[in-house]
């Protein structure tokens, strides 16, 4: 696949995560690509890299809304689990330039405008200040963590 960009990677991460359970629709992919920490900034570039994995065989259109291939889930699959977004892109990256579709596929037509409607309707939901179920749990300070647990030996102590 030529030319490589990493947003073509973090569109992959994004759909993949988005679409999870069922086709993702455009505003789903780009709260997804937020929460990746990779936001989308232009609707060009993303709509381009859209037609480019769409022609490439890696994402389609499916029920009203997008999912990844077979193709496209096996450049995702097993990446490390405690590996952050930017190794994550660097590996799907580097699958990708090693990735040769087999035939060309036909493309799903994606256009500026629609990416910067969902963008503004992530925005829009963003600021409503609503529960965000694509949004990542805090985590717990290292000394809070510390002091919950269990004793190695046993709970009980001797008393004598």
């Amino acid at each position: 696949m030529y030319p490589i960009n990493d947003i073509d990677a973090q569109l992959l991460l994004a759909t993949l995560i988005a679409a999870k359970r069922r086709p993702a629709e455009l505003v789903e992919i780009v709260a997804a690509a937020d929460v990746l920490g990779c936001p989308v900034e232009s609707g060009n570039l993303w709509a381009e890299s859209f037609r480019r994995c769409a022609t490439h065989g890696l994402v389609a259109a499916a029920e009203g809304g997008y999912v990844l291939t077979a193709a496209g889930q096996g450049l995702c699959e097993k990446l490390p689990k405690k590996a952050d977004t930017s190794e994550r892109v660097f590996l799907v990256r580097e699958r990708l330039s090693a990735y040769v579709p087999a035939e060309k596929s036909p493309s799903v037509p994606m256009s500026a405008e629609q990416f910067e409607e969902a963008m503004a309707a992530h925005a829009a939901t963003a600021s409503q200040g609503g529960r965000n179920l694509l949004m990542p749990k805090p985590k717990l300070d290292e000394d809070a963590q510390r002091g919950r647990g269990r004793r190695p030996f046993g709970a009980n102590r001797r008393r004598g």
